[in-house]
């Protein structure tokens, strides 16, 4: 019976368990720098993301109710006369967009969740969690809302 030969030629297509491992470990080190960098790159987007945005009059926004800013994501009250609370538009839910502000409570479309006009608690849900606060300052006429 002929010997089975002790190494391949180089030619050969098998893989040394070496090489296999040594491969396994680039894909692991390649993967944990894509993480690092996504994490780097949100943390960036944050505080991008903290730049006032100015939404509009703020007579749009009547007392004791609000008004939705929907391609924003924000969402703007006047609980009292003068009184402006801002707060993120996505549901803590599902992330649905609310769509209004009725009889003093923020209305979430999908799932019916509702939320205060004062602090964005949650009144019913499913939502689990308030809605997020935002700062919201008048300046000339016009509502600045800055993420927190």
């Amino acid at each position: 019976m002929p010997e089975a030969p002790d190494s391949l030629p180089a030619d050969s297509p098998a893989t040394s368990r070496r090489t296999l491992l040594c491969g396994a470990a680039a894909v692991l080190a390649a993967g944990g720098t894509l993480a690092v960098s996504g994490c780097s790159s949100s943390s960036s987007d944050s505080s991008a993301a903290k730049t006032p945005v100015d939404v509009g009059p703020a007579s749009a926004v009547p007392v004791g109710g609000g008004t939705v800013y929907r391609e924003k994501k924000i969402v703007v009250t006047q609980p009292a006369e003068g009184q402006y609370k801002a707060f993120s538009a996505k549901c803590t839910h599902a992330g649905c967009i609310v769509d209004q502000v009725k009889n003093q409570k923020i209305q979430c479309p999908c799932h019916g969740s509702l939320f205060g006009i004062t602090d964005g608690a949650v009144l019913d849900g499913p939502a689990p969690t308030p809605l997020p606060e935002y700062t919201v300052a008048v300046e000339g006429g016009n509502l600045k809302v800055t993420p927190r």
